[in-house]
């Protein structure tokens, strides 16, 4: 319940403590998991001092016991162990202190120990933190990779050593902390993020040798995990020995057997790529002198050629079929033009065989009446009409007599019948 104070109407310190106090008294028992990080047994003292401290956050809490409690278990909890205690909150007024009162004090088995990670296994996958999709590449060359190690470890001499005999020119950016114990989980995450917010640190190496399940609690914890799933860095783990795997070997962007491995996988081998460039540029001049002998094979075969060798002759062939072309042109046009002036001969022998004119100048004479109409009937005129006779050279005016009494009109003679065709058709012209 919220009080009511001001100002002008403060409360007394010891108020607040026994306020506080009243509340802390109706919480009851609980039980309270974690790590034993300072144990104070007194010899003759009845009761043992502890501090518990939760190895995923920087919290620790006093806690007290009769030394009967504490000897039960004794032989088995010991500095840096972990246990689950049955206590219940206290609130010492005086000095403001809250702690805990422990009844019962149970170690955290190794049996139990692996169940739980394994739950928690079960649930970081669930979200797919582990998910093969989501890892990162490592860079082919990092320039400065980042390091969390603890200080003057077998683990850090390894990375560094390896790196730089692959590899002299690599730089690292070294960050020791505690690798087991109840700082090691703070230290790591701090460490992984203070690295991963360097936008020069290429990859980060978490490295550590091998030790007991106990030993490497901390980079299975929950929060260790998480920092290293949102980690825009690469990150690869080093963690123990082959057949340790913490979680953190499944979150992170790739997993080394031990930190060896973990020098030899992010930092490539100077002398191996040196081969490699060496094998590359001997396969690359072999590939550039097999397309030049070849292209050279063509050009000999191309030139080799009788068009190039006697590039005239190809011109001396079309100059002989050409002037065989112009030949037959002549020919033929001149067989056309012979055809055309033998029908054109013939036709005008024809025109003027069937000429009037031609007719005129055999002797024949054409007779007109005054009106111009042809005589082509001695009927067709009366004696004593004035006809034309027109003839080869000209015409003159002629006058019909009359016939003689019991003269017979002539008939037409057959060998005349042309004649007097010609004659009508010189009368209509």
């Amino acid at each position: 319940m919220g009080l009511n104070t001001s100002a002008q109407e403060p409360l007394p310190v010891g108020r607040v403590s026994r306020l506080i106090g009243g509340w802390i008294d109706k919480l009851g028992q609980v039980w309270v998991e974690g790590q034993i990080t300072q144990l104070s047994r007194r010899p003759g003292a009845g009761v043992v001092f502890l501090t518990l401290r939760d190895p995923s956050h920087d919290i620790s809490l006093g806690v007290t016991c009769f030394r009967q409690v504490y000897d039960d278990v004794a032989d088995t909890v010991t500095e840096g162990a972990r246990v689950v205690v049955l206590a219940k909150p206290e609130w010492y007024a005086p000095r403001g202190q809250l702690s805990l009162r422990a009844t019962e004090i149970r170690p955290v088995g190794i049996g139990e120990l692996l169940a739980r990670l394994e739950k928690l296994k079960r649930t970081l996958a669930g979200e797919g933190l582990f998910a093969l999709d989501r890892k990162k590449p490592l860079p082919f060359l990092p320039q400065l990779v980042g390091l969390v190690v603890g200080r003057a470890s077998a683990a850090e001499r390894d990375v560094l050593e390896n790196a730089r005999r692959r590899w002299p020119a690599v730089r690292f950016e070294v960050r020791n902390v505690a690798v087991q114990g109840v700082n090691a989980v703070p230290q790591v995450i701090a460490a992984v993020k203070e690295l991963d917010a360097l936008p020069e640190v290429d990859v980060i190496i978490v490295a550590r040798g091998g030790g007991s399940v106990e030993d490497l609690l901390p980079f299975s914890d929950e929060e260790v995990v998480r920092t290293v799933a949102a980690a825009r860095t690469p990150v690869v783990s080093a963690i123990g020995h082959e057949p340790d795997s913490p979680l953190l070997d499944l979150v992170a962007d790739l997993r080394a057997s031990t930190p060896t491995d973990a020098a030899k996988k992010v930092v490539p081998d100077v002398g191996e790529e040196l081969e490699r460039v060496r094998q590359l540029r001997d396969r690359g001049l072999r590939a550039v002198r097999g397309l030049l002998d070849r292209e050279e094979r063509g050009l000999a075969h191309a030139l080799a050629r009788p068009v190039f060798v006697h590039p005239q002759r190809m011109v001396e062939v079309r100059e002989d079929e050409l002037e065989a072309l112009l030949a037959r042109g002549r020919r033929t046009l001149g067989h056309l033009l012979d055809r055309a002036d033998s029908e054109l001969a013939h036709t005008l022998a024809r025109v003027v065989a069937l000429s009037p004119a031609a007719t005129l100048e055999r002797g024949y004479a054409v007779l007109q009446r005054a009106d111009g109409h042809v005589v082509r009937s001695p009927r067709d005129v009366s004696p004593g009409d004035e006809l034309r006779a027109r003839v080869a050279e000209g015409e003159f005016a002629v006058r019909v007599a009359a016939p003689a009494p019991g003269d017979p009109e002539p008939e037409p003679e057959p060998e005349r019948a042309g004649e007097r065709a010609a004659d009508r058709g010189a009368g209509s012209a």
